[in-house]
C-alpha cells in the first residue's frame, strides 16, 4: 500500500506541475479543444473519447462508492470533469482512511463489512 500511495503522490505532483505549465503557456481552453477533437473524428478525437469513457467510469465508481448519495453524485461529477486531479488525491485520502485494507479502499466501509 505504501508503494501505491507514493505512486499517487507522484501522479499528483507531476499532473499539477504539468497542468500549471500548460495553463500558463496555452490558457484554460481545454474543453473546447477536447470536444473539438472528438467532433473532428480523427485519432486525437478517438483518444479523447476513450479517455472520456475512463473519466465517466471513474466518476461512476466514486458515486457508487458513496452509495449514490448527494455528496457522492457531486464527487462523481467533479471526478468526471477533473479526472486524475480529483481521483488521485481521493484515492490517497481513501487509502489512508482504509488503513491499507484494499476491500475497504475499493468497496467502501459498508460494502467491505458485508463480506
Amino acid at each position: 500500500m505504501q508503494a501505491f500511495r507514493i505512486y499517487l503522490v507522484l501522479l499528483i505532483v507531476v499532473l499539477f506541475s504539468y497542468t500549471a505549465v500548460v495553463a500558463v503557456n496555452h490558457g484554460l481552453g481545454l474543453y473546447q479543444i477536447f470536444f473539438g477533437d472528438i467532433a473532428a473524428m480523427g485519432w486525437p478525437g478517438q483518444f479523447n473519447l476513450d479517455f472520456l469513457m475512463f473519466l465517466t467510469l471513474s466518476g461512476l465508481w466514486l458515486a457508487w462508492r458513496h452509495h449514490f448519495s448527494p455528496g457522492g453524485i457531486v464527487l462523481g461529477i467533479i471526478g468526471t470533469l477533473f479526472g486524475m486531479a480529483i481521483l488521485a488525491p481521493y484515492l490517497l485520502w481513501a487509502s489512508i482512511k482504509a488503513n491499507g485494507d484494499i476491500k475497504v479502499l475499493f468497496l467502501g466501509e459498508q460494502r467491505a463489512a458485508a463480506f
